[in-house]
């Protein structure tokens, strides 16, 4: 029986994972990830891969039985995560970093060092499932549907896919968290963490300031409409993103959006909702689990995590592809991720590089970029 990697955060998921595996007889090692150095991180941060997070992952794993590693994967998940995070508010995006980190270092990373332990597969405890056949591996959504976590891992490599197993992608959350309280592990009843793991204070803005120092993305611009009127003052268009409501003052007729975050300019364009709704979009970076589709398939797409998704056709592919929605949608954001689906299957996802309103381009010049 081949050694098992458990990707272990010192959460309740991850922490059931490694005892299902456990338990049916594998030969498991967990292993948590420092991800940044924790100096200036409160010493009771409950955020995922932080000291707290460590120190639980340990206790599970002696508690089942099996080793415990952590492994300093700083230099990597700064490179691959933290400065991406940045580099995308500097340029006007809402970036999203488990998706960089699912990518990147939680598993392509890990496996990588992995094998030094004799560790030939990788498991976490997402809430996803995969099928491993003759003819490949294919991912799917989670039986949980209000956990369900395949959003968030169409960046993964299509050829890791045969080495990876979900324990709980079948259960929902109330299921995993019983079976915790009966191995009496003690993230049984751990609350969830609901921040960025590298952002403790919980404002992302405070690593901003730290990292880019004097930059345009910080500094005062003006709000305006599309027309080119002025409304408002900012205080750097990095605070903003696509949907956005609260932070652009008072005083307006109707309630205002934000539509669009120029850096060039340091402009945030606000709008009212109906000017938030676009139904083409443009995505760029795609991952394809396996066969990109054909221009012309009608597929469904989430463009959020808690979005339902919507069914679009693939009108053309390239180093970019642009979708068409059946329906429009509101606060299409670039920087966040377009993820296609055919029913539960996973078929691949990309960023969000622009988006429009498809009867408004035929009058405009609006082009993505």
């Amino acid at each position: 029986m081949s050694r098992i990697l458990v990707a272990m955060s010192g959460g309740v998921d991850s922490s059931v994972a490694a005892a299902l595996l456990a338990e049916a007889g594998h030969d498991v090692v967990g292993v948590t990830m420092k991800t940044f150095c924790y100096s200036e991180t409160p010493a009771q941060s409950k955020t995922c891969c932080g000291l707290d997070g460590i120190t639980d992952a340990k206790r599970v794993a002696d508690a089942i039985g099996i080793p415990h590693y952590v492994f300093d994967v700083e230099e990597d998940f700064t490179r691959d995560v933290i400065d991406d995070f940045v580099r995308e508010y500097a340029q006007g995006r809402t970036p999203n970093p488990c998706v960089r980190c699912n990518g990147n270092t939680k598993f392509r990373d890990l496996m990588a060092r992995g094998r030094a332990l004799g560790c030939e597969r990788i498991a976490s405890g997402h809430y996803v499932r995969i099928e491993h056949t003759s003819r490949g591996s294919t991912l799917l959504r989670g039986g949980d549907a209000q956990k369900d976590q395949a959003y968030f891992l169409w960046g993964l490599p299509a050829d890791l896919l045969p080495r990876l197993m979900f324990p709980v992608g079948e259960l929902t959350k109330s299921e995993v968290r019983a079976r915790a309280r009966d191995l009496g592990l003690v993230t049984a009843d751990k609350p969830e963490s609901q921040e960025i793991c590298f952002v403790p204070s919980g404002d992302y803005k405070d690593l901003l300031k730290k990292r880019l120092g004097t930059h345009p993305a910080l500094e005062p611009g003006s709000v305006v409409r599309r027309s080119g009127e002025v409304v408002g003052e900012h205080r750097g268009y990095a605070g903003f993103t696509v949907g956005q409501r609260k932070g652009l003052g008072g005083g307006f007729a109707e309630p205002l959006f934000v539509l669009e975050v120029r850096p060039e300019t340091k402009e945030v364009v606000v709008g009212t909702h109906d000017e938030l709704l676009q139904d083409e979009v443009v995505i760029g970076e795609a991952n394809w689990h396996g066969a990109p589709p054909p221009a012309g398939s009608s597929l469904e797409v989430q463009l959020r995590h808690r979005a339902s998704p919507v069914r679009a056709t693939i009108e053309s592919l390239g180093a970019q592809v642009t979708l068409v929605l059946d329906e429009p949608r509101a606060a299409v954001t670039p920087g966040q991720s377009a993820v296609l689906f055919d029913g539960d299957r996973l078929v691949g996802g990309g960023r969000i590089a622009a988006a429009a309103r498809r009867a408004a381009r035929k009058h405009s010049n609006l082009s993505p970029s």
